[in-house]
């Protein structure tokens, strides 16, 4: 065996290996049996993109499903002023253009790469005939719906109803929940996260620092962030 074609056997069993890691994270798919996950293994592909790259964009054909393997991925919008509007940021074990799946339709929004990111694809008629194979798939996929749903009511209410402050701490609490620790990172850099609140980046950042004058929270750098007084920090 010449050296390319050992080279092209080693690339190959790695693409192989990280689409079944990749599928095996994902909850819509962990449930099959290793038969039926090596019939999804099959028929996906593995894609990378550095920091920075844009996977798709608002326009583009919608024509599959990306699962998250490793690294991060943001997924926002533009408003016809050009202002980023945050949706939400995908870890591993996340997926998006699943609407593609249901019917042909073209993205609402942009996918960036927020680090190195290694993704599985999958094309909408693949997936669509696994949906009919393995009903299981389809109720796991309403329940992602369904979650996302009730986050984004849950934040349209916050913005509308409850102060800049106010948003800023829960977030911050919900942080320390999910990441079952009180010095918290954040997932996302403050403009994201203005976006996500419905404010501004310089409005998070006052908020911040009132926090820590007031002496509930201790800023290390621009991500992480000690949380010295959670009770207080929930009657802001």
């Amino acid at each position: 065996m010449t050296d390319k074609n050992k080279y092209h056997n080693h690339h190959t069993e790695y693409q192989h290996e990280s689409q079944k890691l990749c599928i095996s994270i994902v909850p819509i798919f962990n449930h099959l049996d290793p038969p039926e996950m090596q019939e999804v293994v099959k028929e996906s592909h593995s894609i990378s993109r550095d920091k920075g790259h844009t996977i798709y964009q608002a326009g583009d054909k919608s024509d599959g499903l990306y699962i998250v393997h490793k690294g991060r991925v943001k997924i926002y919008r533009l408003s016809d002023n050009g202002k980023e509007q945050l949706v939400r940021i995908l870890e591993p074990g996340d997926f998006t253009g699943e609407l593609s799946l249901f019917n042909a339709s073209v993205h609402d929004a942009y996918a960036e790469a927020l680090e190195p990111v290694e993704l599985c694809v999958m094309g909408r008629d693949n997936f669509q005939q696994f949906l009919l194979k393995y009903p299981a798939i389809a109720l796991k996929v309403l329940t992602e719906f369904s979650t996302r749903l009730a986050k984004t009511e849950k934040q349209a209410a916050s913005i509308a109803m409850e102060s800049t402050e106010t948003r800023v701490a829960i977030y911050l609490a919900d942080l320390v929940e999910e990441q079952k620790r009180s010095d918290v990172i954040l997932p996302m850099s403050r403009k994201d996260l203005a976006s996500h609140l419905g404010t501004t980046p310089e409005t998070v950042s006052r908020k911040l620092t009132d926090f820590e004058n007031a002496g509930w929270i201790k800023q290390n750098g621009q991500r992480e962030i000690a949380i010295l007084d959670l009770d207080a920090l929930l009657l802001a």
